[in-house]
């Protein structure tokens, strides 16, 4: 009998927990890999929106008028989406938004009650790109104040 004492004590406890772990520790391993190498990065990944400066409510109205003008049809490319499109084509295979000397300066300075001038100035590593706007808040039209705005809004206007 003593000895049938003594190897019920020899015998280590099975843990259900460890064996469990143990089994499935590479499928544990392997999700937290695939999630640090593809959501992670994706989720910190610069974009346009995030590089814009902090604004007060009137400005950001203005700002989203602005980005969010679609052309008279209402439907296709946003001045956002043009906007992001030319910065692409620019730099292409580059991840410029995540670059340190990428910087976005959104001025924007009351005309008069209702007009908004809003200057769009991208400047990287390479050169920069200026973009200066009216926004009417009443009617919501924009007009361009120099070439390559106007390039952008004919663009959203035109875009089929």
């Amino acid at each position: 009998m003593d000895k049938d004492i003594k190897k019920k004590e020899d015998k280590p406890k099975k843990n259900d927990f460890k064996s469990f772990l143990r089994k499935r520790a590479p499928i544990y391993l392997a999700l937290i890999a695939m999630l640090v190498v593809f959501v992670i990065p994706e989720m910190t990944k610069g974009t346009l929106e995030k590089n814009f400066p902090e604004l007060s409510d009137e400005n950001q109205q203005v700002v989203d008028i602005l980005m969010g003008y679609d052309g008279p049809n209402n439907d296709g490319l946003t001045v956002l989406e043009a906007l992001k499109n030319k910065i692409n084509e620019e730099y292409p295979n580059e991840k410029i938004f995540d670059h340190k000397k990428t910087t976005i300066d959104l001025t924007i300075t009351n005309v008069d009650s209702k007009e908004y001038q809003v200057n769009f100035n991208f400047k990287s590593h390479k050169g920069e790109m200026d973009y200066d706007w009216n926004v009417n808040v009443d009617s919501e039209k924009i007009t361009p104040n120099n070439s390559e705005a106007k390039y952008i809004i004919d663009l959203v206007d035109y875009y089929d």
